[in-house]
């Protein structure tokens, strides 16, 4: 649920509306407080939250900053709760300015046989930690942890990112009982306000504070901004879903115009048109890719024996990703210029996917730049432009009515396929001569993965035959990333074979690694032991011995958000397995075939027993759909603990009376 809330009109009030709580001052109820009522197995839970921000002006230099100062107070319920004792607080770079913390007090309060002591913490156990060029982490860990601890922190930062005040979320992973938040907006500043989530605010204010800022001698007011939420519940993760932030209950705000001390009104709100413009005559995007020049003694070498469009642009594609390497940084902005990172083959995202439509372009096809937000960063607002949530470009050419999406930063990625992470809502293609356009960021193709399993059970009980694995598509590109992280094919091998300590890899080939646009092709010879005796009756054999669900990953009562997997996907595991003479069924899992409303996929299982004693295995689990809603959640919990409970059971094997 999103809404917006615009400092336009606003209701003031002379009320006071809202304070920090004392510091330390704790409560006997918080002391003895053992189990939270919002949830009885949180392992911690924020008794009480507040934080403030206003825009204040640097005395000395003249410039806007922001003061924010937070204050939270979090009950240790249990020893699994201590993970919420290592406190992280991110400080991002502006240009040349930074975000810096004035102050900060963190104490540990334990009460034990009726007495309460205080452990201030040390200073010096406060560390920092560059995650990027972007952003640095402050880091400590609260002094004497105990179960029933009660951590206490403030903090203040002075923050020159007054584009984005500074937002608060209400919910994290833990329930919150009182969570607060003021902010004071300068009379001069109108700030688009959207709070997002699925929590109500329990009470909102706006009221007037008068002369909260002096800009060249003449007092501003204020528009105190009082924002109150309880009983918040925790938003628990799960597998399959995008970023957190996409779906706690949070306050944003954004800057849409403000009025200077001329009179004159500044605005910050664009439309798309003046954010195409802007993009196009920056250097380091619009710039880059006009560079059409670069290209024109390469490629007729590069293209040499392509026949249409299409291999004229696969040609690029990987001509691209072969000579320029990705440097572990993401951006929408190129960071060295496409000419440097050609010429020392390293580059960011951006270095690579703006030369990539560069060249595209000066072979005559028909290649835009496309800005997304992977789905770690979160959605994009539609409401209005906001260039910072975007922080990825891809190439996208169109070829004979076909769109093509193209990451050529990723060295496994075939022709035609983003990158999971990439998928995420809708990015926004930027031609260089036509406006620009939202764009729907789907997969091209399915996570595809199909076993074959051929093998015979011997007199020694022991199964031995070969295990073929066919991988297409997203999951092709995840087996050749794991086999590159292994370093070679052998150690690979070496690796998935400790992993099955049950099956005994004797021989392997693996085809078509490097052939991207290919599935890849993995053949093992195999043994496994089954039976001890084979005389013996009766005999179990469990026939899930590839792809074994043994979690679901499903266990909420209830989820709010969607299940999103990305991409359709598909497993399909097939086996023949000859049996000795003389044996037959005494019991078999029950054939199954499970499905979801509105063709949203299916599971089946079948088993069954030749006249020759070829024992058939089949089993299907299908996803036909990338996302699926919060209402077919149970569904979905339903469908996995069916197969859990199934893949429980045993074939049972006898000999058959002569």
């Amino acid at each position: 649920m999103k809404y917006t809330l615009l400092l336009i009109s606003l209701f003031y009030s002379v009320l006071s509306f809202g304070q920090d709580f004392e510091y330390l001052k704790v409560t006997q109820p918080e002391l003895n407080l053992t189990q939270t009522p919002l949830d009885s197995s949180a392992n911690a839970v924020v008794l009480r939250e507040f934080g403030t921000a206003s825009i204040r002006i640097n005395d000395v230099h003249g410039y806007l900053y922001i003061d924010f100062q937070y204050h939270v107070r979090i009950k240790i319920l249990n020893k699994n709760g201590f993970d919420h004792a290592n406190i992280v607080i991110p400080l991002y770079t502006n240009g040349d300015r930074e975000e810096t913390i004035e102050t900060l007090n963190a104490t540990t309060i334990n009460y034990t046989n009726g007495n309460i002591s205080y452990d201030q913490l040390d200073k010096k156990k406060i560390f920092k930690e560059k995650r990027n060029k972007y952003t640095t982490l402050t880091k400590f860990t609260m002094p004497n942890l105990a179960e029933g601890s009660i951590i206490e922190y403030t903090y203040r930062i002075h923050s020159p990112r007054i584009f984005n005040f500074k937002g608060w979320e209400f919910q994290s992973d833990i329930p919150k009982m009182h969570s607060e938040y003021i902010a004071y907006i300068p009379g001069l500043y109108n700030y688009n306000v959207t709070l997002v989530g699925e929590q109500k605010l329990t009470s909102q204010n706006a009221e007037l504070s008068t002369g909260c800022m002096r800009i060249q001698g003449r007092d501003i007011d204020c528009s105190k901004m009082t924002y109150i939420m309880k009983d918040i519940p925790a938003l628990i993760e799960e597998d399959y879903m995008t970023a957190p932030s996409n779906f706690r209950s949070a306050i944003k705000f954004e800057l849409s115009d403000y009025i200077m001390p001329t009179g004159t009104k500044k605005s910050f709100t664009k439309e798309w048109k003046d954010v195409d413009r802007e993009l196009m005559d920056d250097k380091s995007f619009g710039g880059q890719l006009k560079k059409k020049d670069l290209f024109e003694d390469v490629l007729p070498n590069v293209l040499k024996g392509t026949t249409n469009a299409l291999s004229k642009a696969q040609a690029i594609y990987y001509y691209i990703k072969s000579n320029i390497k990705n440097n572990g940084f993401i951006g929408i902005y190129s960071e060295n210029t496409i000419k440097k990172a050609l010429e020392i083959h390293s580059g960011n995202t951006a270095d690579i996917n703006l030369a990539l439509v560069a060249a595209l372009t000066a072979a005559d096809l028909d290649a835009e730049a496309l800005i997304l937000s992977t789905r770690s960063n979160g959605y994009v607002s539609k409401l209005f432009p906001v260039i910072s949530d975007f922080n990825y470009v891809v190439a996208k050419v169109n070829i004979d009515g076909t769109s093509y999406l193209l990451d050529a930063s990723e060295p496994l990625m075939p022709f035609g396929l983003l990158p999971l992470y990439c998928i995420n809502g809708q990015g926004r293609a930027i031609p260089q001569k036509k406006p620009s356009y939202w764009y729907d960021l789907k997969a091209s193709k399915k996570e595809t993965t199909r076993y074959n399993l051929n093998a015979e059970l011997g007199k020694d009980g022991k199964l031995k035959g070969t295990l073929t694995t066919y991988s297409l598509g997203y999951a092709a590109f995840n087996k050749r990333n794991k086999i590159l992280a292994a370093n070679s094919i052998d150690e690979f091998v070496e690796k998935l074979d400790e992993s099955m300590p049950k099956i005994s890899i004797l021989k392997h080939e693996i085809l078509y690694l490097d052939s991207l646009e290919n599935p890849l092709v993995e053949n093992y010879e195999i043994e496994m032991p089954i039976f001890q005796d084979i005389n013996s009756e009766p005999l179990f054999f469990n026939p899930f011995i590839v792809e074994k669900i043994t979690k679901n990953p499903f266990n909420l009562n209830e989820r709010t958000y969607p299940v999103d997997l990305g991409t359709e996907s598909e497993t399909r595991i097939t086996m023949s397995i000859k049996l000795p003479d003389n044996y037959v069924f005494a019991d078999k899992p029950k054939d199954l075939n499970l499905a979801l409303a509105n063709g949203g996929g299916k599971y089946f299982c079948m088993t069954s027993l030749t006249d020759d004693r070829i024992l058939l295995f089949n089993q299907l689990m299908q996803f036909n759909k990338p996302i699926y809603h919060p209402e077919e959640y149970l569904s979905l919990k339903e469908l996995y603990s069916r197969i859990i409970q199934l893949q429980k059971t045993d074939i049972v094997l006898k000999k058959q009376a002569k």
